[in-house]
């Protein structure tokens, strides 16, 4: 990949039970063309990955704690799922509270597999069209968006795939789509 997100700051938001290859391909893809990431989380200390919502994987190191985190000081973000991750976060308070002001801002925003399940707490969903992990069509519906199964869905800022097999054009997608934005 190019420099495109060369000095660029994207904040990833996950807490335990993130599905580690969500975490990291978009990591490595966002890394591998310039930009910086800054891993947001709950509480300092460590996450716990997991592969396929059972199977514990690695731990990363949480760069800041999202109660203390600014949108302002981001270019863009990231929501990996795992059905436990995004479960953590749309019950917490600053989590949601951080997203909402977010996407309110028209900063670019990639959402994977259960992670819209943040969006639809934040109340950001309304109107738009998203793709997810398919269990979570009704919840998109009931919150006033349009569920599509497609490998990448863009709309507004916001770009959304389904499951793991769809991080190539995931990746892709949010570079092209953070590249384009305008910086903070």
């Amino acid at each position: 990949m190019t420099s495109s997100l060369q000095g660029r700051k994207v904040a990833v938001l996950a807490a335990d039970g993130v599905e580690q290859v969500e975490l990291t391909e978009p990591v490595k893809a966002i890394r591998d063309a310039g930009g910086e990431v800054v891993l947001l989380s709950l509480e300092s200390g460590t996450i716990q990955a997991y592969e396929n919502d059972v199977e514990p994987k690695d731990t990363f190191d949480v760069d800041a704690e999202v109660g203390t985190a600014d949108p302002a000081d981001y270019d863009a973000l990231v929501l990996p799922g795992g059905t436990t991750n995004p479960d953590h976060l749309r019950t917490d308070e600053a989590a949601v509270g951080f997203v909402r002001r977010f996407v309110e801002s028209g900063k670019p925003v990639g959402v994977i597999c259960h992670g819209p399940w943040t969006l639809v707490t934040a109340g950001v969903v309304r109107g738009r069209t998203l793709t997810s992990w398919p269990s979570l069509r009704t919840d998109l519906e009931n919150a006033g968006a349009t569920w599509v199964d497609q490998e990448v869905v863009r709309d507004g800022g916001i770009v959304s795939s389904r499951n793991p097999d769809d991080l190539p054009a995931f990746c892709a997608a949010i570079v092209e789509e953070f590249s384009a934005a305008a910086r903070a």
